[in-house]
C-alpha cells in the first residue's frame, strides 16, 4: 500500500497535468447557480444549471462515468458521458480527477435508466485538488484519538456524526429563542479576568505583557450578570466559553460552552419551572422525542423519559441515606473521616474545606444513583456562597440532574451585601488553607452588590453536557468540533 507522502507526490503531478492542459488547480472564481440540495428539490429535466461540490465516489472508466458529489447540503449524481463531453476533457477528468477532490460541472439535469436524478455535464473545472486521500467512505475514521484531531474528516465521512453537530446547532438555536421570546436580552462578558468568581474551580493563569498583570481564563460567567441587572436590566443572558483547570473524563473538559441566565424579580421555583419547560421543549420541539438512551457512572445503559414527573430531592436526605451522614450535626472530623470512606486521600482531606468535602461525598455516594429528571434542592450553604442561604445552614438552590450527571444549577441569588461578604471571607480563608477551588472576594463585585441588586434567580447549563444528552452521545468530546488532546509527539 503506498504512503501518504507518496500519494501526496502523485497528485502534485496531476496539478501540473492541470496546469499543462491551461487548467487551474485552484481557481478563484468558482461559483454555482445553485446548491445540490436545491437543485433536487427543484429538479427538471431538460434545466441546465451548474454545481459545485466535492468527489466522493467515482464509477465507470469507460465510455460513461457516474461521479457522486456532496457539497454540504446534500448529495447528487453526476454523469460524465462520451460524445457528450469533449473527449479531451474527458480524459483530463479520468486523468487527473480523485475522491475528495472538489470539481464544478454544467450541463443539464436529466433523470438515468435506474431512474436517478443526474446532471449530464458538457463541461467540469477543477475547483480544489485534494493533496492527501479521504478515509474509506464506509469505514471512516476508526480511532477516537484521530476523529478528535481530524473532525472534519469525520463529519465528512460520518453521517450520524455530521448530524450530532448539525442538532447541536438547532439546540443553541432554539436556546436562544426561549430566552428571546421571554424577553431576555443576549449579552457578552470577558473571558480574560482579574479574578475568578461565580463559581468553584481552579483556574487557568496567563499575564497581561502590556498591562504587566497576572490574569485568569473566567470559570463561571455569573459575577458580572448580576453586576449588568444591577446596571438595569431585568432579564439576560450569555452563551459562552468557561475555563475550569481540572480533571478530564468523558463528562468533564477544561472548555466548555456554558449558558447562564438571571432574572429580577423572579423566584427559585419559577426558574426550575422555566428549566422544566427548556428541557422539554428541546425534547419535543428539536429533537422530536421524549425518551432518551444514556448511561449511568457505572457504563451502564439506562432510558430517560423526559416527559416524566420531574422529582425533588434534597441534599441533606440524600446524604443522610447514602452516606449516614447528617450535615446538620456532624463535626468536621466526622464529615473528614467520611470523606476518606469514600476515596478522598489523607492530603486532599486536610487542606479541603467543609463544603467541598461534603460535595465529593454527595457526588461519591449519592450523585450517582439518581435518574431522574430530578431536581435537588437545599446544598450546604457555604457550597453555593452566592445563592440565598436558609436558616438550617443550606442554600436555596437547585440542581437537575439525569442518569448521575449535573445538567443546570440555579439559584434563589443572594443580593444582600453583608451576608454576602461574610459568606466570601469564609471562602477566602478556605482558600489561604489549600483549598484551590474556594472562591475569592471581589470587591468589584461587592461594591455593586452595595449599590443595590435588585432580587433575582439565576440558572447555569452546560451546553456540551445538555447536547451529549440529547443526541445520545456516551462523551462530551462527541459534540465538540475540536476538544482538547494532547499534542502528537
Amino acid at each position: 500500500m503506498a504512503s501518504l507522502e507518496e500519494l501526496r507526490s502523485v497528485r502534485l503531478e496531476k496539478i501540473e497535468k492541470l496546469q499543462a492542459a491551461g487548467m487551474e488547480a485552484y481557481p478563484p472564481d468558482i461559483t454555482s447557480k445553485e446548491t445540490l440540495s436545491q437543485a433536487k428539490n427543484n429538479f427538471s429535466e431538460g434545466r441546465m444549471t451548474s454545481l459545485v461540490g466535492r468527489v466522493m465516489a467515482i464509477r465507470g472508466a469507460g465510455a460513461i462515468n457516474f461521479i457522486v458529489i456532496d457539497d454540504g447540503t446534500a448529495e447528487f449524481q453526476i454523469v460524465l458521458k462520451k460524445d457528450e463531453i469533449d473527449e479531451n476533457t474527458l480524459n483530463l477528468f479520468k486523468e487527473t480527477v480523485d475522491v475528495g477532490d472538489f470539481v464544478w460541472f454544467s450541463g443539464e439535469l436529466f433523470i438515468t435508466k435506474r431512474g436517478a436524478e443526474s446532471l449530464l455535464a458538457a463541461e467540469w473545472k477543477m475547483a480544489g485538488k485534494s493533496l492527501l486521500p479521504l478515509p474509506d467512505k464506509h469505514a471512516g475514521l476508526q480511532d477516537k484519538d484521530e476523529i478528535y484531531r481530524k473532525r472534519y474528516l469525520d463529519t465528512l465521512t460520518n453521517r450520524q456524526s455530521r448530524e450530532v453537530f448539525k442538532m447541536r446547532s438547532k439546540v443553541i438555536s432554539a436556546i436562544r429563542n426561549f430566552f428571546d421570546t421571554r424577553d431576555f436580552m443576549e449579552i457578552e462578558t470577558p473571558i480574560l479576568q482579574n479574578q475568578a468568581g461565580g463559581a468553584m474551580a481552579e483556574t487557568f493563569n496567563t499575564h497581561h505583557n502590556d498591562y504587566d498583570i497576572d490574569m485568569v481564563l473566567r470559570i463561571a460567567l455569573e459575577l458580572e450578570h448580576k453586576m449588568i441587572v444591577a446596571g438595569g436590566y431585568p432579564r439576560i443572558y450569555e452563551i459562552g466559553k468557561n475555563f475550569r483547570n481540572e480533571g478530564s473524563d468523558p463528562t468533564h473538559i477544561q472548555e466548555f460552552t456554558m449558558m447562564e441566565w438571571y432574572a429580577a424579580y423572579q423566584t427559585l421555583e419559577q426558574n426550575m419551572q422555566w428549566t422544566e419547560e427548556l428541557i422539554k421543549h428541546l425534547a419535543k420541539e428539536v429533537v422530536g422525542k421524549t425518551v432518551f438512551t444514556t448511561w449511568d457512572k457505572e457504563g451502564n445503559e439506562v432510558e430517560i423519559n423526559i416527559d416524566s414527573e420531574w422529582q425533588r430531592l434534597r441534599f441533606p436526605d440524600l446524604l443522610k441515606e447514602h452516606a449516614d451522614l447528617d450535615i446538620t450535626t456532624a463535626s468536621l472530623d466526622e464529615i473528614k473521616e467520611k470523606a476518606q470512606e469514600f476515596g478522598m486521600d489523607d492530603h486532599e482531606r486536610d487542606t479541603t474545606g467543609k463544603a467541598n468535602l461534603l460535595d465529593f461525598i454527595y457526588k461519591k455516594s449519592s450523585r450517582n444513583a439518581i435518574l431522574g429528571p430530578a431536581f435537588v434542592t437545599d446544598y450546604p450553604g457555604d457550597l453555593k456562597p452566592l445563592a440565598q442561604q436558609n436558616e438550617d445552614g443550606t442554600a436555596r438552590v437547585a440542581q437537575l440532574i439525569i442518569a448521575g450527571a449535573e445538567i443546570t444549577n440555579q439559584y434563589a441569588e443572594l443580593v444582600d451585601p453583608i451576608k454576602q461578604r461574610k459568606l466570601l471571607e469564609s471562602q477566602a480563608d478556605a482558600k489561604a488553607r489549600g483549598d484551590k477551588e474556594a472562591m475569592e472576594i471581589d470587591d468589584r463585585f461587592l461594591t455593586a452588590m452595595e449599590h443595590g441588586m435588585p432580587p433575582m434567580t439565576g440558572f447555569g447549563m452546560g451546553i456540551d453536557r445538555l447536547v451529549a444528552f440529547l443526541t445520545e452521545q456516551k462523551n462530551l468530546r462527541d459534540v465538540i468540533f475540536f476538544p482538547i488532546v494532547r499534542p502528537k509527539e
